[in-house]
């Protein structure tokens, strides 16, 4: 199989991972604070991936790869500076405004992604990439569609905008970092971003969760946050930023999957509606891929 095949596979995997995430933190969120949760999530993927990298050494399998330097320092800080800061404004915006208009704008991650791949960091983006982006946007925000009063533009519209500009930062730094050791990346972005996130979780008071879902917790973001950006990152080494945050948009619908087989969710005709939409998306997106 071609690089950018197992790229898109890498892509396809991480979105996938962190699907897994949507259902379980529903279960986890009833016994432990959203910033807590967090935080933890974020330290389970930094300490579970050291744990990698130690067994990785320890057997010494595939292909070695470079430890980040100094001159990667700048895109290293601020990938965790801005891992910290979006998940506060994504969390002021959610106490100002309604779940389905922070739905409805969390979609706009992708398009600032793209867009800041383009006007800063001059990466090529294809008149069928645009469209994919377009299709796979539309499609997310048909799925979190809850009628035209849901969507409100107020102050907590523009926290959640302020998030979605963040993580469209925090990606393309990554992208500049991602030809690195993907296992470092994700071990400094998951502690420092874990114990930043900690920090502000113990000054907004919320207690600590019981030790089995501290571990739970742990685990979860493991699997959710360390294996799925590690598989992000891989993905973006061939296939850029904004193609891989295009691939990377499939985790909401995944989520619904999940949702439908462990907590016996049921979607609704829009569900169907947008996933047609986002089919036709991936299948400009494989096209432009191959």
């Amino acid at each position: 199989m071609k690089t950018k095949g197992i790229a898109m596979l890498y892509a396809i995997a991480a979105a996938a991972l962190y699907a897994i995430n949507i259902p379980l933190s529903k279960l986890i969120l009833g016994h432990a604070g959203a910033t807590m949760t967090a935080a933890f999530l974020y330290l389970g993927a930094g300490i579970g991936l050291l744990l990698w990298g130690s067994i990785e050494k320890f057997v010494k399998s595939g292909k070695r790869q470079e430890h980040l330097t100094g001159k990667e320092m700048p895109y290293t800080v601020a990938m965790v500076i801005l891992d910290i800061v979006a998940p506060i404004l994504l969390m002021l915006g959610i106490a100002r405004t309604t779940s389905a208009n922070v739905s409805l704008l969390n979609n706009f991650e992708i398009v600032a992604t793209s867009l800041i791949a383009l006007i800063l960091f001059k990466e090529k983006i294809s008149s069928r990439l645009w469209l994919a982006i377009l299709m796979v946007t539309a499609a997310s925000t048909i799925l979190s569609f809850e009628g035209i009063g849901a969507f409100t533009l107020n102050e907590g519209s523009f926290f959640v905008l302020g998030a979605c500009i963040c993580w469209g930062f925090e990606n393309n730094c990554t992208k500049k970092i991602s030809h690195k050791s993907s296992t470092e990346i994700v071990v400094i972005k998951g502690c420092f971003s874990g114990m930043g996130s900690l920090a502000i979780a113990l000054l907004l008071e919320e207690s600590v969760p019981a030790a089995k879902w501290v571990i739970a917790i742990l685990l979860l973001g493991f699997v959710s946050y360390g294996l799925s950006i590690k598989f992000y990152i891989m993905a973006q080494q061939h296939l850029g930023a904004a193609k891989t945050s295009a691939y990377y948009s499939i985790a909401p619908f995944l989520g619904v999957a999940f949702s439908m087989v462990l907590l016996g969710e049921r979607p609704s005709l829009q569900f169907y509606v947008a996933m047609a939409i986002m089919a036709a998306g991936a299948a400009a997106l494989v096209k432009d891929t191959v």
